[in-house]
């Protein structure tokens, strides 16, 4: 099977998982649980960090955050200490990744605390897959289409970012770490990404307005790229070009879902924030 076959037959595959997960409550708690076990070896792997520990912690976090969430999403009745905790999390996230996008652009060695082997695993991956979660479950209840809506900004900005960017793209967005990302290319992801931000808005999810579904297509595109750089910037470390192979034709887990891992913070900020 040629390359570029392989690469289309198993992302429609992995589409196709993804959106059969999300006919249930259940069935999609599982998925990103089991996704996020995944990205959790791929990621320690880069790291060469090895240990049952990292995958009993991930496990302690989400399975506390979704279990909590349900319950009270079940009886209806909000907890304040819950919501500090959900906002607690969500500032050390942003607060980490800050700290990761500064690495980007720097020879200089990165905080002490920010070395320390569980800070990154906790408040990059593990909580990234809380939030996933959680955007699912915003207002109260199970709501898929709101996730699908991020993943689909996602994969179009990801899809029309190479197809602009192989075609047209000339000045490199970041040669140093991914040599083959385009400044065009960029642009090219992000145009068609708050392009379908209307369609989402009309056919996907209309409980949230086409203006703010507009706004996170532009955090998906730029937080997406920067969660696909860091992701690069681990692997040109580690020497590898792919973070695993579960998806042949694309890589690893970690490899798809860098986007998302990175902007799933700053998209689940911005729906509180609304």
């Amino acid at each position: 099977m040629k390359e570029s076959n392989k690469r289309l037959f198993s992302g429609l595959i992995f589409i196709g998982i993804f959106i059969i997960s999300l006919k249930t409550h259940l069935s999609f708690a599982l998925l990103t649980f089991t996704f996020g076990l995944i990205c959790s070896y791929e990621f320690n792997k880069l790291l060469n960090e090895k240990g049952i520990g990292f995958y009993l912690l991930f496990s302690s976090i989400f399975i506390l955050f979704a279990t909590t969430e349900y319950y009270f999403n079940s009886i209806n009745q909000p907890n304040s200490f819950f919501n500090d905790l959900k906002d607690t999390l969500l500032i050390l996230s942003i607060f980490v990744s800050i700290f990761l996008v500064r690495d980007l652009f720097t020879s200089k060695d990165l905080p002490k605390f920010l070395t320390k082997k569980y800070v990154n695993f906790i408040f990059y991956i593990s909580s990234s897959f809380v939030f996933m979660y959680l955007i699912a479950n915003l207002n109260g209840s199970f709501n898929p289409y709101i996730i699908l809506g991020c993943f689909i900004l996602i994969w179009v900005n990801d899809s029309f970012a190479y197809i602009v960017g192989k075609n047209f793209g000339k000045q490199k967005l970041f040669y140093s770490i991914s040599p083959h990302k385009t400044v065009e290319g960029f642009l090219g992801g992000l145009f068609f990404c708050c392009l379908c931000a209307s369609v989402v808005s009309r056919y996907i999810d209309d409980s949230i307005s086409t203006s703010n579904w507009l706004i996170i297509a532009i955090i998906v595109s730029v937080f997406g790229t920067l969660g696909d750089l860091i992701e690069s910037k681990l692997k040109r470390q580690s020497n590898v070009k792919d973070s695993g192979a579960i998806i042949p034709g694309h890589g690893g887990l970690f490899d798809r879902l860098d986007s998302i891992i990175f902007a799933s913070p700053y998209i689940y900020l911005f729906l509180k924030l609304i």
